[in-house]
């Protein structure tokens, strides 16, 4: 075959499909995202025809001309040049945030028939993007981009990301987008069994295989505990992790590691693995696990001394966390009460679906070892790394290059710490790269939940109790869950007065695959839950649901109360809640989005949801920044965080430029690299403007310092910050739906969210974020959903029946900014990353209820489930 213009380097081995072959000779624009055809980012043209190249055979394209992304019209030549117009269309509307999509997207736009360009939800109904929310891609490719904003300096304009032209052309580097010559290729064996013990593991099967180099166990592996989560305080998560662990806990857990020359000799070695297991009893369910005789998911942490140095609340209860928290007396408040509502409520697990699945490569450098990761947190995998292995910090160095989405996913060494062990054992560069099942079966996921809240109110609507009881299923390792469940029960609480807060909350332990962090953080389960209570509590005082939340909100000067002793450092220093509210209702009585469907049994009804979230995580979050003029003048900027579709570049670039006087365009931004900046705790938690940012700036300033002092030569400066103290932003979603009572069918007519994220950085970027949260919030309220059977089995594996939704299934959102400016945040930015995900399942569940009069109290509203609640509601109606 010829590839781009070339013949092809060697022919493809027998069974290979046509990505890994692209990919082994260097074209790495070619991306894999799920193994099966279902997100179009491997997308490649064969005589011209898109095709999905992860299920194409490479020997069916010998012969053949095939075209990647780089050989798309010009893309090898310099930034800028000759780009395609499908290219120059991405590029000029900034229709990327991750990018990891954008090579496919562009692949398959490229190659639409004229009479298919009209209709773009048919036409790339297969290609996914998990970050944009569709409508910068849609207005691209239809020509409707909206005007560049400007204003006078850097701040407050649509600077492009520094890395578009690479990311449309297929050069942007992603983790495993190097050659690294002689790397080994690690696949790890997983149990099928949910509770085990494994006796023994015979490897010689294994390695009589060609090509397998080395088998690793619980033998060959530290036993030093750990969690997989990464906090800047090591101490937030428990220590009940193994690198390998010879108990299974959960059917999908890591058991060994073959480590091979080549892909195809690693996974027939695992197959040859002969692993002997004594299956133990298991349990699935939250509640079941923490009943009296259930079985014990770490009981051999169960003596009392042991639990509290690995910091687990009560291993022979299966409990994880807890929280009991009471302020005010709740008999008498809801004593006083003209009406209370108690509902409850159940939130499931959702998959972060980063389409750049978690991926390393590892290999031994002096007396260590560098590692290239997928992650959020490279100096806090650096810092486990060196506690798992012994080593110093300068001996262990961790890189990110440009990461394919996170969501939260990537706040967690579910790869790094196996390549390292390789690499150290093997003496040369290893490369784990899990597969989209794998993804589903053996990572993490939302953190689901059973959760009731009881509220009442006076007749005048103020509040007078509010009572929270939450369950929580942290499945089978405690990675994030005494901090989601905190999480869950701060925020969402603290934004309303009442004198009488009650929170009860468990973190169970249970043998299925393990939550962890995700977009939210805890906050969009309970919002959804106390959200949907308070609207159906307004109903029954004949009160108008958002005039309640405005009587009942927090506002400067109040003080901010979730559970006892919480939010210290935490004050509203800006305010645009009410501004947001104004906005969304404007929308909403508007007029504007979609007609209600033709056609008899459609209500329709409009939804308000409310979230507030804290400027950064609790018990600190550090970013160091360092600036550096050169002799010739020009500025680099070193910053630890990490780039996922998070924007923190431009921003970053954005931000040192207004602090130097200059231009964003004249800063280089290096990031994510130990070895080159001072400690960064990582992106996540919303940091990467407020805190990072900060840091940024403070360096600008100092450079600008020095330079008007009229220092010479080359000049560096540091700066620093900390997170604290904090501030708040708020988020308001508002939803006009129509609902088939026939049918159960949902389809959302407008869609509308306003955010408090102080100045506006970067308009175009921020509404990106807004967007892009709100579709994937949407996602998980209508759609998505991981099955756990009755066994302990992940039985949602593929996208294919996951539903990540497509262009076609979501509206576009329309986004308003309130107008306030923080004191505390770097030239008056507040954090908007987290934030627009939390407040849209409870809008819908409300918008459902206004136009049904059913209360919806079980995540996904999927046309079934709203079918079957809204039959049980009539024959109950029928019956009274």
């Amino acid at each position: 075959m010829n590839v781009n213009g070339r013949p092809a380097e060697h022919e493809p081995a027998p069974g290979q499909c046509l990505r890994t072959h692209l990919r082994e000779q260097g074209w790495f624009g070619v991306k894999k995202g799920c193994d099966t055809g279902d997100c179009g980012a491997c997308t490649v043209h064969v005589d011209g025809q898109p095709v999905h190249s992860c299920i194409y055979p490479a020997r069916r394209a010998v012969g053949h001309e095939v075209t990647t992304i780089e050989g798309l019209s010009g893309s090898e030549a310099a930034a800028g040049d000759d780009l395609h117009p499908v290219q120059r269309c991405f590029l000029q509307g900034q229709a990327f945030q991750c990018g990891f999509c954008t090579a496919g997207m562009v692949m398959t736009a490229a190659a639409l028939p004229e009479e298919h360009a009209h209709d773009l939800p048919e036409a790339l109904k297969g290609n996914l993007c998990r970050c944009t929310g569709y409508r910068p891609i849609a207005d691209a490719l239809r020509g409707t981009v909206p005007p560049v904003q400007s204003a006078e300096g850097p701040v407050g304009t649509d600077v492009p990301a520094p890395a578009g032209p690479d990311v449309v052309t297929g050069r942007a580097r992603y983790t495993l987008d190097v050659e690294v010559p002689g790397a080994l290729h690690a696949v790890l064996a997983r149990s099928p069994h949910p509770s085990a013990w494994i006796r023994s593991v015979d490897a010689a099967p294994a390695l009589a295989v060609p090509g397998v180099v080395t088998v690793l166990t619980w033998q060959d592996s530290p036993d030093v505990a750990y969690s997989t989560a990464r906090h800047e305080n090591r101490e937030d998560d428990p220590d009940d992790t193994l690198l390998f662990d010879r108990t299974v806990r959960f059917a999908g857990q890591r058991v060994a590691a073959v480590v091979a020359e080549t892909r195809a000799a690693a996974e027939e070695g695992c197959r040859r693995l002969v692993v002997d297991y004594d299956v133990l009893p298991a349990v699935f369910d939250p509640r079941a696990a923490i009943a009296p005789g259930a079985p014990l998911v770490h009981g051999d942490k169960a003596d009392v001394a042991e639990a509290l140095a690995r910091r687990i609340h009560d291993p022979a209860q299966n409990m994880a966390a807890h929280i009991s928290s009471r302020i005010g007396d709740l008999d008498a408040g809801l004593a006083r009460a003209a009406e209370t509502v108690e509902l409850s409520f159940g939130v499931q697990r959702v998959q972060h679906v980063a389409l750049e699945t978690h991926a390393a490569i590892a290999w031994p450098e002096g007396e260590g070892v560098v590692v290239r990761s997928s992650t959020q947190v490279p100096f806090l995998t650096r810092d486990a790394l060196c506690r798992l292995f012994d080593l110093p910090r300068d001996a262990v160095r961790v890189v990110s290059g440009r990461v394919g989405g996170g969501f939260g996913g990537k706040q967690e060494m579910f790869t790094e710490d196996v390549v390292t062990l390789a690499a150290l054992r093997t003496g040369r560069p290893v490369q784990l790269e899990f597969t989209r099942e794998e993804q589903f079966i053996a990572t993490s996921t939302r953190h689901p939940m059973e959760i009731t809240v009881r509220a009442g109110a006076d007749a005048d609507g103020a509040l007078t109790a509010l009572e929270v009881r939450v369950l929580s299923n942290t499945g089978a390792y405690g990675n994030h869950g005494a901090g989601v469940l905190f999480h869950s029960c701060g925020e969402s609480i603290a934004l309303y007065n009442c004198p009488v807060k009650h929170v009860e909350a468990v973190a169970a332990y249970t043998h299925t695959v393990p939550a962890g962090a995700f977009r939210g953080y805890g906050m969009s389960q309970t919002a959804f839950a106390i959200e949907s209570t308070l609207d159906e509590l307004a109903r029954r005082l004949g009160l108008d649901p958002v005039e309640l939340r405005r009587r009942n909100v927090v506002h400067p000067g109040d003080p901010m109360i979730s559970i006892a002793g919480s939010h210290p450092d935490v004050d509203l220093h800006s305010y645009g809640l009410t501004e947001c509210l104004d906005l969304v209702e404007a929308a909403l009585d508007s007029g504007r989005g979609e007609p209600v469907p033709t056609g008899p049994g459609w209500s329709t009804g409009r939804g308000v949801g409310i979230t507030m979230l804290d400027s950064s995580p609790p018990r600190g979050h550090v970013a160091t920044a360092r600036l550096v003029r050169g002799e010739d003048g020009g500025y680099t900027l070193f910053v630890g965080t990490a780039e996922f579709g998070n924007g923190t570049t431009t921003v970053h670039a954005q931000l040192a430029a207004a602090g130097l006087g200059t231009t964003a365009d004249a800063i280089r931004v290096v990031s994510s690299d130990t070895a080159l900046t001072g400690h960064d705790t990582g992106a996540f938690g919303s940091t990467g403007t407020m805190v990072a940012g900060a840091a940024t700036l403070r360096a600008a300033q100092a450079m600008a310092a020095l330079v008007e002092s009229g220092a010479e030569g080359r000049l560096e400066t540091e700066g620093r910050a900390d997170g604290t103290p904090r501030t708040v932003a708020f988020a308001v979603h508002g939803l006009r739906v129509a609902v088939r009572a026939e049918t159960g069918e949902i389809r959302v007519l407008q869609s509308v969210q306003a955010v408090d994220a102080g100045t506006v950085l970067n308009p175009r970027q921020l509404r990106g974020q807004v967007e892009g949260g709100a579709t994937q919030a949407l996602g998980a309220a209508l759609h998505e959903h991981v099955d756990v059977d009755g066994t302990g089995q992940v039985t949602t594996r593929t996208l294919r029946n996951y539903h990540v939704p497509a262009l076609g299934d979501v509206p576009a959102t329309e986004v308003f900014f309130a107008r306030t400016d923080d004191p505390l945040g770097p030239l008056g930015a507040k954090p908007m990353s987290e934030a627009p995900f939390n407040p849209v399942a409870p809008a819908l569940g409300n918008a459902v209820r206004d136009a049904t009069g059913v209360r919806l109290t079980r995540l996904p509203f999927t046309a079934d489930r709203v079918h079957a609640a809204l039959r049980a509601e009539r024959l109950q109606h029928q019956t009274h």
